[in-house]
């Protein structure tokens, strides 16, 4: 065997594992969810499997709950998102302009996002809590009324995008600050001594040369807000009236509640089918304000 073969087998062996696993955990539950999803599958009547073609597909859009969560779902991601971007963009720009203990500030911002979401749950279930919680408490030392943070409608979805908006803020900041520094100086130093201010900087210089990673940031957070499932499921269960009861949650359920995996896996292909559209039209729009 050649030294050139040798090396290719030796590549090819460290890549198995990760090939096998990638197939096994990956590739093989999507082809089974594929299958499921034409299927009548009910983990409670096994001996009625059968086929059934695109039945689950016309029951979930006949299903009032699931155009509920899908309703539920695009609050989330309408409110997340914009908020996130701003507010990360916001703070990279922060960041980028000290000169002393950039690093200190960074590292504190990222500390959240190393944190498990069921940490960050029970922590933030404490914040909300209605009788001892953080907040209620400020609110209170102000000689302000107490708020029902997770038990009233108009204010349990903003709470969980601000328990998620303090979870993956530092994340996404680092990602904008690190964008930000491989900008030129060069280029501000030429604006400014034509006499451009802060708005015209960031304008014609930081937008522009920031688009594509803002199209990184708005597609991988629309997509990762269509697939929430622990913030809400564990601030509010889906509640107050199956007020902030993801897509997700609702698939869970289905599938692992009432075992109806069928179902389950056609709802689940249909969130897959809404996440690539709004990821493709998301895509297509800035790709061309880029152009």
């Amino acid at each position: 065997m050649t030294y050139t073969r040798r090396r290719g087998l030796a590549g090819l062996l460290f890549l198995a594992p990760y090939a096998l696993s990638f197939g096994v955990f990956i590739v093989l539950p999507i082809l089974v969810a594929l299958v499921l999803a034409f299927m009548q599958f009910d983990l409670t009547a096994r001996d009625s499997i059968k086929f059934v073609g695109t039945k689950n597909f016309v029951d979930a859009w006949k299903d009032d709950y699931f155009w509920q969560a899908m309703r539920a779902t695009l609050a989330y991601v309408v409110l997340m998102v914009p908020s996130l971007l701003v507010t990360a963009l916001g703070m990279a720009l922060g960041l980028n302009a000290m000169t002393r203990g950039r690093n200190t500030v960074r590292a504190l911002l990222f500390l959240p996002g190393m944190l498990n979401v069921a940490v960050t749950g029970i922590l933030w279930q404490w914040f909300y809590n209605g009788e001892f919680g953080l907040f209620n408490f400020l609110l209170k030392s102000f000689h302000l009324n107490p708020a029902p943070w997770l038990s009233d409608k108009a204010y349990a979805m903003p709470s969980i995008v601000l328990m998620s908006l303090w979870w993956t803020l530092g994340g996404t900041s680092v990602v904008l600050l690190a964008a930000l520094q491989q900008i030129p100086r060069q280029l501000f130093e030429a604006a400014v001594l034509d006499g451009s201010g802060p708005r015209a900087l960031f304008g014609k210089i930081i937008l522009p040369l920031l688009k594509p990673v803002l199209l990184f940031v708005v597609v991988t957070n629309t997509i990762a807000g269509f697939q929430v499932f622990g913030q809400p499921f564990l601030l509010t269960r889906g509640g107050p009236e199956l007020s902030t009861r993801g897509l997700v949650q609702y698939i869970y359920e289905t599938a692992f509640n009432n075992y109806r995996l069928g179902y389950g896996a056609a709802m689940s292909w249909m969130l897959f089918a809404v996440v690539a559209i709004f990821a493709l039209i998301q895509y297509g729009f800035l790709r061309r304000s880029t152009a």
